[in-house]
Formats: C-alpha cells, sequence, structure tokens
C-alpha cells in the first residue's frame, strides 16, 4: 500500500519494527502535497522544513528506545490553532499578518506525542462557513470532485486526508465542522464531549489564547480509520493544565460492548424541519443494515427522543447567541430592530437565529435550562440505547457556491431549496447536548460522491461510538481513496 495512504497505527509499527524512518515518510508526505496539492488546495500553510527536522529529532528518539504516542507519524493541523511562529489567519485578511508566539495546547500535545506537523490546513473566513474558503488563501476543493466543496469548517484538514497528505489532522467542531467535512470527502473524524479536549490556543485573532470554556463549540481529532481516531483522542482528551492542574489520572469509561450484535441502537433519518437527501438515506438505511444483519438490536423509533424540532430552534438561539456576542453595536442594534419585526407566530429556524442573535442573558439562562432538560432526556434515552445513527447533512458535497451573504444562500435536497443554514440542524442533534459523535463513511452516491453518517453516544461515553465505528468499518468498509 502507498505509505501515504496507510493508517496512523501502521506506520507506528513499521517505524517501531524499523522497517521505515519518519524522515522517509515525511519526505514522501511532502512530495505528494508538492505533486498534488495545486489542484485541492489542502494545505495552506506548510511547513516543511521545520517537519523535517521534527523527523529526524524522532528517528533520533527511537534510535535510543524512545516510544511516544504519535512519535514520527506525519499529521496536519486546522489553521485556526496557533503554532508559534507561524500565521494564524481565520482566513481574515485584515490578520493575514498575525503571528501567535505560543502553540495551542493542542498543538503542544501533538508535539510532545511526536507528531510531524507538515503544514496547516484551510478554512473559511471565521470558520463560519460549510465551504472552506477566503480571500488569503483561496478555496478549497474536494479530493473526489474538485467542482465541489470539501466542507468547513475543517474542509482543508479532511481534503487533505483523502489526498494522502498526512495520517491524522485535528480540526474544531461547532456547528459540524468535524463531521460535514468528513462525510462530504469520505474519512472519519469524532465530537468529542463537550469540554473533553481543551481548546485554548484554538482562538481567532487577534483574542488572546485564553484557558476559556467554549459553549456548544470543542475540537476533536481527524484521520482514514476509526481506531486512528481513538489513537489521537487519546493524545488530545484532558483538561487544560491552566484550569484543572497538572495531573490527570482519569479515564473515559470503556465502550458498552466489544461486538456488533450487542449493540441497541436508534436510527433516525428524517428531521422535522428538513427533508433528507436520497443519497444520504441510503448511506443510514445501509449502516441500519448491516447493524441488523449482525444481530444488534435496531429501532426507528423512540418516544424517549427529546422534541428534534425544539431542539433545533434551541441550537440556533444558543449558536447565534453566541456569534453574535462580538458584533459591532451599530450592527446589533440593527438586529435587535429585526428581530423585533418578526412575527411571535414565525417558528423557523431563520427567525430562531435572529432571536438568537440578540437574546437577552435572562433569555439564554432559560434556553441553557431548557437544554439541561435535553440532556435529562438524552440520558433516559441512553439507558435503553447504546448510539444513535443519523445524517450529518442533508446532502452530499455540494458544488462551489460563493455568492452572496451566507444568509441569502440556499441548499438544493433533491431539487427543493432550503435556507442554507438550515442543514446545521443535523449536526446540532449532538453539539446542543454536548455529546461525542463519530462521522464515519457510508459508501457513496450514484455519483460516485462520499456519504457519510454519525454515530452519537452518551456524554463522556466517547469509546462506545468510536468502538462501534470500528467495528462498522469491518463490516461495510471504511475510507476508499479518491480516484
Amino acid at each position: 500500500m502507498d505509505p501515504n495512504y496507510q493508517s496512523a497505527e501502521e506506520l507506528l509499527n513499521a517505524l517501531r519494527a524499523g522497517d521505515v524512518t519518519s524522515t522517509e515518510l515525511t519526505d514522501a508526505a511532502i512530495a505528494r502535497i508538492e505533486r498534488h496539492d495545486d489542484a485541492i488546495n489542502a494545505i495552506c500553510v506548510r511547513t516543511f522544513d521545520r517537519a523535517r527536522t521534527a523527523a529526524r529529532a524522532a528517528d533520533e528518539a527511537r534510535a535510543r528506545g524512545e516510544d511516544r504516542p504519535l512519535l514520527g507519524v506525519p499529521v496536519t493541523v486546522k489553521e485556526s490553532y496557533n503554532i508559534a511562529g507561524l500565521p494564524t489567519t481565520w482566513g481574515m485578511p485584515q490578520h493575514a499578518n498575525h503571528i501567535p508566539s505560543e502553540d495551542a495546547v493542542q498543538v503542544s500535545r501533538l508535539e510532545t506525542a511526536g507528531a510531524v506537523v507538515l503544514g496547516k490546513t484551510n478554512v473559511p473566513v471565521q470558520l463560519r462557513d460549510i465551504q472552506s474558503f477566503n480571500e488569503i488563501y483561496g478555496t478549497t476543493n474536494n479530493p473526489w470532485d474538485h467542482s465541489r466543496t470539501s466542507g468547513g469548517s475543517s474542509g482543508g484538514s479532511a481534503a487533505a486526508l483523502a489526498s494522502g497528505f498526512g495520517a491524522l489532522s485535528i480540526g474544531s467542531d461547532l456547528a459540524g465542522s468535524l463531521r460535514t467535512p468528513a462525510h462530504f470527502c469520505g474519512i472519519y473524524a469524532h465530537k468529542p464531549t463537550l469540554g473533553l479536549a481543551p481548546t485554548r490556543g484554538m482562538v481567532a485573532p487577534p483574542t488572546p489564547a485564553l484557558p476559556i470554556d467554549l459553549d456548544l463549540a470543542v475540537v476533536g481529532p481527524m484521520a482514514r480509520t476509526a481506531r486512528d481516531l481513538t489513537l489521537l483522542l487519546d493524545v488530545m482528551a484532558g483538561p487544560d493544565p491552566l484550569t484543572h492542574g497538572i495531573a490527570y489520572d482519569a479515564e473515559l469509561p470503556p465502550a458498552r460492548h466489544q461486538q456488533l450484535a450487542d449493540f441497541r441502537v436508534l436510527i433516525l433519518e428524517d428531521h422535522p424541519l428538513i427533508a433528507t437527501g436520497a443519497a444520504v438515506r441510503a448511506g443510514v438505511n445501509r449502516v441500519a443494515a448491516a447493524l441488523a444483519d449482525e444481530g444488534a438490536r435496531v429501532e426507528r423509533h423512540s418516544p424517549l427522543l427529546p422534541d428534534p424540532a425544539e431542539a433545533a430552534t434551541l441550537y440556533m438561539q444558543l449558536m447565534l447567541s453566541n456569534a453574535a456576542a462580538s458584533l459591532p453595536a451599530d450592527v446589533y442594534e440593527q438586529l435587535q430592530i429585526q428581530a423585533a419585526a418578526c412575527s411571535a407566530d414565525d417558528r423557523s429556524l431563520e427567525a430562531a437565529r435572529l432571536r438568537g442573535m440578540v437574546l437577552r442573558h435572562r433569555d439564554w439562562v432559560e434556553a441553557d435550562n431548557r437544554r439541561e432538560n435535553h440532556r435529562r432526556d438524552w440520558r433516559r434515552l441512553f439507558a435503553e440505547f447504546d448510539a444513535v445513527v443519523c445524517p450529518i447533512t442533508p446532502t452530499t458535497a455540494f458544488a462551489h457556491n460563493h455568492s452572496g451573504d451566507l444568509q441569502d444562500r440556499h441548499i438544493d435536497i433533491d431539487g427543493v431549496a432550503y435556507p442554507y443554514f438550515d442543514q446545521l440542524v443535523w449536526a446540532g442533534v449532538a453539539t446542543m447536548p454536548g455529546l461525542p459523535a463519530t462521522a464515519i463513511p457510508a459508501g457513496l452516491s450514484p455519483e460516485g460522491l462520499p456519504v457519510g453518517v454519525q454515530l452519537i453516544g452518551p456524554m463522556f461515553e466517547d469509546h462506545t461510538p468510536l468502538r462501534l465505528a470500528e467495528l462498522l468499518e469491518r463490516k461495510i468498509g471504511g475510507f476508499q481513496p479518491p480516484k
């Protein structure tokens, strides 16, 4: 197999056996990027000299008998993470020359684990799109079809992995930013339980890198196999030492089951607020059929499921109240006027987003309390089920669409137009209550595009959806390189 498409686990085994050196792996990855990335544009900041130095150091460490979780493995990092001495712009032209002086905590953890960073991967402006393009670095194309998006906001990382540019990457997720690019590019990603992995240093310029507990947003791993997700999550997990002390000995619970036949799974393929495209529906049902074939308990309805329409509305309000917090006063005042003009009977997601942007603190507290009610309901559901299988977005990767403002765009679902941001409701199923969710490949559409689904698990039981992902990979197959 092409070493550029081997898993991190396979590379580590080869490195430990002395079959290959980190220098050789790094040179091969760099050569592949130089050969193919002009067409993909996934790696927006190349760190090849640094990578070669790190690879030589990894080889020397291994020659001394050292071994670390990722020693010598080539990886990439989402542009939004601070790396000392390199630009962190979040795609914003006014911050094109922003150079942080300190690594993000997750970058430090990668380097401590021995990973070799090849470069930083492209993002949308302020990470606020389902596509990855900006004026500084341009557009990232989907490796399966260059006329289509790789997704966002971790679209550069997903495209890099699908193209064989490194074995692992780290991204972030507030509105599906790990899961959607994984779905569009045919790879694996894991949105951890809220708060499991610290986010310090994954911050928009020029904001200082403080140890702030973000609401809804997480950082997480991306890979080409399910087992590699667990390998990288183990490196990323654990509290920020600035707020929780240096020592951290707690371990996540093991997976609930080790065989597909023992899993109890709820299948969701429909949402009351948006249609599900035929290709995505087929992917969900392919996973459902595989589970049933192995003897798992598969259900399609449960009265324990929290109200998905209320959950989607609550998600939009909480997400947009956060996003609008830093808006200029004059813009905020205009939003207040627009929100006040909404009819009291308007229960659309568009109205929920507008109201969320001007949410008063007392109303946010009330929304937060409603979120806790949903978390309680999810705990009850996960007493009866081990995982929920559902879409990540309603469609496969769509054609590049950079026209107009985000709120003016639409998404086409089997010939019907929906507001662009309404497609985020599936991401919000796991994000709003803070649940872990693993994105897995589930085959190809009739057009030959990847289709992914997400496996949602109980809070802080990340190993349960990760193990389910690993077992399904054996059953239905996993990542396949684009032709």
